[in-house]
């Protein structure tokens, strides 16, 4: 009899569906600035490939379940289950974050994709935010930043940062702006266009074109300074909280993850495309463009260099994670250089590896 009891109930236990699960996702951009339709895709990717009676996932835009600066806490406290970032908004916590977002003057977009992908990249994610009780999947990825827009004053060489107030996200890049003669603002994206509305500071930097263009930016200011040497390249993505992420079957896991993939991809031909379009718009709405010339940027590289090597060492994860990268980029260098100009980008002559490695015990 206990065996046919037992017979009944396992029977009963597979005819029964397992119980959906809602997740809930923020981002910290509102639906104002074209970065969160990144966020928007890699959802609508998730509900194609998992059935919504495994997972649901409920998506705010940015500001309208708390403030950008907390869908990190409210993702590490499991206040909710998902939230889109840009990884170098929490460097405050650990200032590995910051090259895990950006990097001055040395990976393009591309090279965070192979890192990523097939140099180790995704397992430094993972190694970070998991001592913050998250799982982290990168799915955006953007290529060289606008440069700096600014009100009244162009920047044409680096003597014209001297005094200038800047808003500028970045560790590395706001020491390396102060050895140009500049100051660091640090403020959120949705706060730019009133400040330089006010004159609260002199110029500011932001993201892509379009992105900019998106803020509103070409209505407030006159000049545009290029290239966005301070970031090369960006990488976004989804922070998930860890007991969130376990409770996953393993199927659901590789769901998410393969959706993760598809809008990399996706996220840069997109992205360039409209950088593309909003460049040309922004010659259109009258904003004087100027590109410092390679003379300026190469000694913008060797003062990078030093910055980069100075914060590594400063901490030992920051310098696992420029080893890493450093890494890769003289391993494929062979390969790129070899194959130049026809392949992808270029091998800058970056930070010395020897030196970080020492940093990072």
């Amino acid at each position: 009899m206990t065996k046919l009891l037992s017979t009944a109930a396992l029977a009963l236990t597979l005819a029964t569906p397992a119980m959906a699960t809602t997740w809930t996702m923020t981002s910290t951009w509102p639906s104002s600035l074209e970065l969160i339709e990144i966020d928007k895709y890699w959802v609508e990717m998730v509900g194609k490939l998992v059935d919504s009676d495994t997972l649901t996932i409920d998506f705010y835009e940015g500001g309208s379940l708390v403030p950008a600066g907390e869908v990190f806490g409210a993702v590490e406290s499991g206040t909710i289950q998902a939230g889109a970032d840009w990884p170098g908004y929490w460097a405050g916590r650990n200032s590995a974050f910051s090259p895990l977002a950006t990097t001055a003057s040395l990976f393009n977009a591309v090279d965070y994709v192979n890192w990523i992908k097939e140099w180790g990249g995704a397992d430094l994610y993972n190694e970070i935010y998991g001592q913050f009780g998250m799982v982290y999947l990168p799915y955006g990825v953007t290529n060289n930043e606008s440069g700096f827009r600014t009100v009244s004053q162009p920047i044409r060489t680096t003597e014209d940062l001297q005094g200038l107030r800047l808003r500028l996200s970045g560790l590395e890049q706001g020491r390396l702006l102060e050895k140009l003669g500049g100051s660091q603002v640090s403020m959120a994206g949705g706060e730019i266009y009133q400040s330089l509305e006010r004159g609260v500071i002199d110029g500011a930097e932001f993201s892509t074109p379009n992105v900019d263009f998106s803020g509103g930016f070409h209505q407030v200011t006159s000049y545009w300074s290029t290239p966005g040497w301070h970031q090369s390249a960006s990488v976004f993505g989804v922070m998930i909280n860890k007991d969130a992420w376990d409770a996953l079957d393993e199927a659901t896991q590789d769901r998410l993850k393969i959706a993760a993939d598809a809008t990399l991809l996706w996220s840069l031909s997109f992205t360039e495309r409209r950088a593309n379009e909003a460049y040309r718009q922004f010659e259109e709405a009258g904003i004087e463009i100027n590109r410092l010339d390679d003379e300026t940027l190469a000694r913008i590289q060797d003062m990078a260099n030093e910055t980069i090597q100075q914060v590594a060492c400063e901490n030992p994860d920051s310098a696992k994670v420029y080893v890493s990268m450093i890494s890769y980029l003289q391993d494929y260098a062979t390969w790129r250089d070899a194959s130049a100009p026809f392949n992808l980008g270029r091998t800058p002559d970056g930070p010395d590896l020897a030196a970080i490695e020492a940093c990072a015990g």
